[in-house]
């Protein structure tokens, strides 16, 4: 019994309660600052700039907006699927955690390519939006990704290979005007920094 009045008195205590409150502050601090500094937020649109919060995404987003894809598509277009809402917001989420942490790894390869899943997403709506080239002039539409995986067709982009990005690296477009995001860090850390 004494045990549990001590508990008790522990965790009921001024100092206690004191004590998670700065803790839980701190936490709500650190998760408000993270947000921020990932623009959290900016992913919730579908602006085409929230690509350029990853420089890595520089001459993917210079070479759409430079090619015909641009006039009339964004990113989303191409890259989430739009069979419901649901599976479009699990899907960015899902594809948004993946790029975090292969960003956070600093494991990108040098020519970025879809994985499998984005693969057959990106098939999916190129057979969407070309719908009537694809079913009434030349018969692709009929093929999808799980036919291309087995050896039964071609996947759109085995002929349009440079469309809408082009040839593609991480050095491919080094001067590309681009919509960078202004950085973060205050400006008298940038003299600090610059200084030494």
């Amino acid at each position: 019994m004494d045990n549990i009045k001590k508990k008790n008195s522990i965790f009921t205590s001024r100092k206690y309660k004191i004590f998670l409150i700065i803790g839980a502050g701190m936490v709500c601090g650190l998760v408000g600052y993270t947000a921020y500094a990932f623009r959290l937020t900016s992913y919730l649109s579908d602006d085409p700039a929230t690509c350029m919060n990853c420089h890595i995404m520089a001459p993917y987003y210079a070479t759409w907006q430079h090619g015909s894809h641009s006039q009339n598509t964004i990113c989303l277009d191409c890259h989430v699927p739009h069979n419901n809402s649901i599976n479009k917001w699990f899907f960015k989420g899902k594809d948004g955690l993946r790029h975090t942490t292969v960003f956070l790894t600093k494991s990108e390869p040098q020519v970025i390519q879809a994985i499998s899943g984005s693969s057959q997403v990106i098939m999916n709506n190129c057979i969407r939006c070309h719908e009537q080239l694809n079913n009434e002039f030349v018969n692709t539409g009929k093929i999808d990704y799980k036919m291309v995986m087995k050896g039964e067709g071609k996947a759109c982009w085995d002929c349009h290979r440079e469309v809408p990005h082009g040839k593609n690296s991480l050095s491919s477009a080094p001067n590309a005007l681009v919509p960078y995001p202004e950085t973060i860090v205050p400006e008298w850390l940038r003299k600090v920094v610059s200084s030494e």
